[in-house]
């Protein structure tokens, strides 16, 4: 069965509006290898049915900056900007999944193009369909975009105080689990 065919293909935006951690950003290789795509490549060392069975996948890299520009990673990288975050094949309902990588988690999020970062976020958790996965720092963003409030979260250990005081009404777990879900928002911390 070619990708084209009848294959689900699940839309993935990896969501970089400053900067991030590049072990955070690099969960994204999971889906990758995950795809139908992938698979492809390796199907000698695949099974047949798990080919069968893989979606296609598209991930995006999207940021404040315009497609092309590269977005700053921790360790010196850098990742190429596929997508502003105005894009059309971005906006809420085209994509299913959202991954929040972590950023300096002192950065200022009301001001300017941080402040669309956080409305283009909160409008894509007001999706039911589409999954938040919120890492580690990430965690900070999604507080500022209003994702946390009355919800079960977790982030870094070493930053529950720090997050309990900036975001209220939320029910703090990471002292004890590493991920937790609530709804269709996922996050997780080290």
């Amino acid at each position: 069965m070619a990708a084209t065919d009848s294959r689900k293909t699940v839309r993935i935006g990896v969501f970089i509006p400053a900067d991030c951690q590049l072990l955070d950003m690099a969960c994204i290789d999971i889906f990758g290898t995950m795809s139908y795509e992938y698979f492809s490549l390796v199907k000698g060392l695949v099974p047949a049915p798990m080919l069968n069975l893989a979606p296609s996948v598209q991930i995006s890299y999207i940021s404040t900056i315009q497609p092309g520009e590269l977005i700053p990673l921790t360790a010196s990288a850098r990742v190429s900007c596929t997508h502003h975050l105005s894009h059309p094949a971005v906006q809420p309902g085209q994509l299913d999944i959202v991954l929040v990588p972590g950023p300096d988690p002192t950065i200022d999020w009301t001001d300017g193009d941080k402040k669309a970062a956080l409305e283009w976020l909160a409008a894509h958790a007001a999706r039911p369909e589409t999954d938040i996965l919120c890492v580690c720092t990430g965690i900070y963003l999604c507080g500022a975009a209003g994702l946390l409030k009355g919800k079960k979260a977790c982030g870094p250990r070493a930053l529950q105080g720090d997050l309990a005081k900036k975001f209220e009404g939320v029910e703090w777990v990471g002292e004890e689990l590493r991920w937790v879900r609530d709804g269709n928002f996922w996050s997780s911390g080290e």
